[in-house]
């Protein structure tokens, strides 16, 4: 694969944020006066913007609601949430591995910056990455496309030489939006079927596989 620049999805891709992540929509479904799902029922919501997820959970559009789930979600996410995470196997040294080849590494989020920054930090893989970029808390480039686009402007990356590496279709989507390549990662959350229907070129089944597509 013939790229120079690589946007990396977070929860995932680099980290299983399962316990966080279901646990604070558990928190903000229950503040709400819900009986909220299982955590196992919950996993969909681990990859798409988090209004989607509660649009969807809440059966609703009202901004209003939406906007008190997410600060609900977030109240406990800020504090506890993040932190209940861990890197996936491999990772760290896929990452150097990456890096110390040459390439250009970036965090790709839909998760807000402030959070994934804390989160790379946490983790002592701030070295790794030229830079982090996730959306804002008002929501603005939480749509994986979006983000995408600023990236590759900021950046000033030609999509030739830019390869996404995420878990879900939202990344695959963001990526054949710009007409750059993808790596669908199955160890994450989402299928290779997904994977596949959305516009992967390559399928990862480990962290090791990334490497060895990217690093010929």
């Amino acid at each position: 694969m013939s790229v120079s620049a690589i946007l990396f999805d977070l929860d995932g891709t680099l980290t299983d944020p399962k316990l966080g992540i279901t646990r604070c929509f558990q928190y903000a479904l229950s503040e709400l006066g819900y009986k909220p799902p299982d955590a196992d029922e919950l996993l969909w919501c681990i990859g798409p913007p988090i209004q989607e997820s509660f649009a969807q959970l809440l059966n609703t559009a009202d901004p209003i609601v939406l906007k008190e789930a997410i600060a609900l979600y977030r109240r406990r996410y800020s504090t506890i949430g993040l932190l209940e995470n861990t890197l996936y196997p491999q990772i760290t040294e896929t990452l150097k591995d990456i890096h110390s080849s040459g390439y250009k590494t970036f965090v790709a989020t839909s998760k807000p910056y402030i959070y994934a920054n804390q989160i790379i930090e946490y983790f002592g893989l701030s070295s790794l990455f030229d830079e982090v970029y996730g959306s804002e808390l008002d929501g603005t480039r939480a749509i994986k496309g979006e983000l995408i686009h600023h990236i590759l402007l900021t950046e000033n990356l030609a999509f030739a030489d830019v390869v996404m590496v995420g878990d879900r279709k939202h990344d695959m989507i963001g990526a054949k939006l710009h007409n750059i390549s993808a790596i669908g990662v199955t160890y994450g959350y989402g299928t290779e079927e997904e994977l596949r229907t959305y516009g992967a070129d390559e399928i990862a089944h480990s962290p090791a596989e990334i490497t060895e597509l990217i690093i010929c």
